[in-house]
């Protein structure tokens, strides 16, 4: 079975450290702040992001050069995925949400966005000492996360595939029952999408998207440390 380009596996990194960053939300220049803060090496270190990279912030252009690096490894968001299907989603509610700044790109420039986004996968695992970490936007569809994996390298498609990404891209059922019951076959399970004052740890959810877009409520970035689970806050 080949694997499917819907799941990108990492090794453990043994040279440096894994860390995951919330929703960005094109605020790239307040993140390196926060990676800065933290003595982020992009020579040794990894940083993972649960998606939604764009839309809302001042720096969305900047995210082709992010993309670029190799250190940089996000999976799609629900915000991502606009961007995917730029000439048929919702334009009205893509703008209402943030997306003004697609739409005043060059119709060239929007295809070259959508080809680099297209390549995002879905989930990302993450080898670490304590056994794997998985990262999705939002939520896991199935009680374990070697039921999304059997999904996605099967090549489901059609009506399946999107039932599947619309729980793993737009779901908080989750974190709006308080539901402890967690997914089995990780050590953790991290995401986003859900923004939260701190981060909330629901069983092995975690949910660490802190609103680093949102400056003026007070948001901030939180970067997590995969072999640990241990939070780096920003210092004030």
């Amino acid at each position: 079975m080949t694997p499917s380009p819907l799941i990108r596996r990492f090794p453990q990194n043994a040279q440096g450290r894994d860390l995951a960053v919330g929703d960005i939300h094109g605020y790239f220049s307040r993140l390196e702040q926060t990676l800065n803060q933290a003595g982020f090496d992009p020579a040794r270190d990894r940083l993972f992001c649960v998606g939604d990279l764009t839309d809302r912030g001042p720096d969305c252009a900047k995210v082709l050069d992010w993309l670029a690096q190799p250190w940089f490894h996000p999976v799609c968001g629900n915000h991502d995925d606009y961007v995917c299907r730029y000439e048929s989603c919702d334009r009205e509610n893509w703008i209402q949400n943030g997306g003004g700044w697609f739409q005043q790109l060059t119709p060239a420039e929007q295809a070259a966005f959508a080809t680099h986004y297209r390549t995002l996968p879905i989930a990302i695992e993450v080898a670490t000492p304590a056994g794997p970490v998985g990262l999705l936007h939002a939520d896991c569809p199935f009680s374990s996360w070697q039921g999304l994996l059997d999904q996605l390298d099967a090549g489901v498609s059609g009506g399946r595939l999107r039932a599947i990404k619309n729980v793993c891209l737009w779901s908080r059922r989750r974190i709006e029952r308080l539901d402890e019951s967690g997914v089995a076959d990780l050590a953790a399970l991290v995401v986003g999408h859900t923004p939260v004052r701190v981060p909330v740890r629901l069983g092995n959810v975690h949910y660490i998207d802190t609103g680093g877009w949102y400056p003026e409520e007070g948001g901030y970035f939180t970067l997590l440390d995969l072999n640990t689970l241990t939070p780096h806050f920003p210092q004030p």
